[in-house]
């Protein structure tokens, strides 16, 4: 069948239709992406305030337009941080069924990390052993470990690159002192969670998903998403900590014009650099392999699933 994942993230509103085969990988069939920074689109209290939620409501209908156009049977439609955490959510997401029949579905930070993670399980495999798997989305840092298709240990941390920057790292380029203190708090807060990983034994292979990581990998040079999903692609902790201050250093501008940089996520890159740096060093990961399935490829990895359970 021909399913369509409407992913309401911090940053982009993003519809992935595949054709999905019980016992075959997902196809992709099409992809189309709205950047509304829903993270941006807050109100002094946290409430997305009127214009993101018209925008919001004509992203998700016009999204829907399209699954319609694309032959999609069955919308798998979902939400992450920033409807989550908005204080307005609920009335939200409310008003987009309302006007576009369309029932977003909320993830919790746990979801997000479990689902990622059997995303990358079945990419990588079970002769990876146990996987520790880092996501850095818009609005949250998701880490998940474990042998098994579900993680042994999951959690999920408020520290996306979206929001960081949007709260903490102000300047272009932001102040050195800015970007130290942050650079602590966000060390702090990972390190709180160590130990309840560390318990799990040394991971076999360490895994890094999401947008954040494969720009980092490509200014680390990786190779180019046009070479294809298959072509190996990793990141080293010694890269990070190489590049980590010469993104400091640079304006919006000049880190929009690095390689596989867009325009839109050049503002947030210092701020994901920050929190990967914390998490391969506080988690001992020398290197990260770049996995091309994240949050989406999990979701409809698991409505497969039920299929399957159910029998049609």
């Amino acid at each position: 069948m021909r399913l369509g994942v409407l992913d309401v993230g911090s940053n982009t509103v993003h519809l992935l239709v595949v054709d999905a085969h019980v016992g075959a990988r997902p196809l992709p069939a099409y992809s189309h992406k709205s950047e509304l920074r829903l993270a941006e689109l807050l109100e002094e209290d946290g409430a997305i305030h009127e214009d993101g939620i018209e925008r919001l409501v004509q992203t998700v209908a016009e999204a829907k337009q399209i699954a319609e156009d694309k032959g999609v049977e069955e919308i798998l439609p979902f939400a992450t941080s920033a409807v989550r955490e908005a204080v307005n959510g609920e009335a939200v997401l409310a008003r987009v069924e309302r006007e576009t029949d369309i029932a977003l579905r909320v993830l919790t930070g746990e979801d997000e990390a479990r689902l990622t993670f059997l995303a990358a399980r079945r990419w990588f495999g079970w002769s990876a052993g146990r996987l520790l798997v880092l996501d850095i989305g818009g609005g949250s840092l998701e880490v998940a470990c474990g042998v098994d298709e579900d993680p042994d240990a999951a959690v999920s941390l408020p520290l996306g690159a979206g929001r960081l920057t949007q709260a903490r790292l102000l300047g272009d380029p932001p102040p050195p002192d800015d970007i130290r203190a942050l650079r602590k708090e966000v060390r702090a807060q990972i390190a709180r969670t160590v130990a309840e990983f560390s318990r799990l034994g040394a991971p076999d292979k360490a895994v890094a998903t999401s947008k954040t990581f494969k720009q980092l990998a490509r200014i680390a040079g990786a190779a180019r998403s046009a070479d294809g999903p298959y072509v190996p692609r990793s990141l080293t902790a010694k890269s990070l900590q190489e590049w980590l201050p010469r993104l400091a250093e640079m304006t919006v501008d000049e880190r929009s014009r690095l390689p596989g940089v867009s325009e839109g996520r050049a503002r947030q890159l210092l701020a994901g650099a920050l929190v990967a740096d914390a998490a391969a060093d506080l988690f001992g990961c020398l290197e990260l392999e770049i996995c091309p399935w994240a949050l989406r490829e999990g979701i409809i990895l698991r409505r497969i699933d039920m299929l399957v359970g159910s029998g049609g």
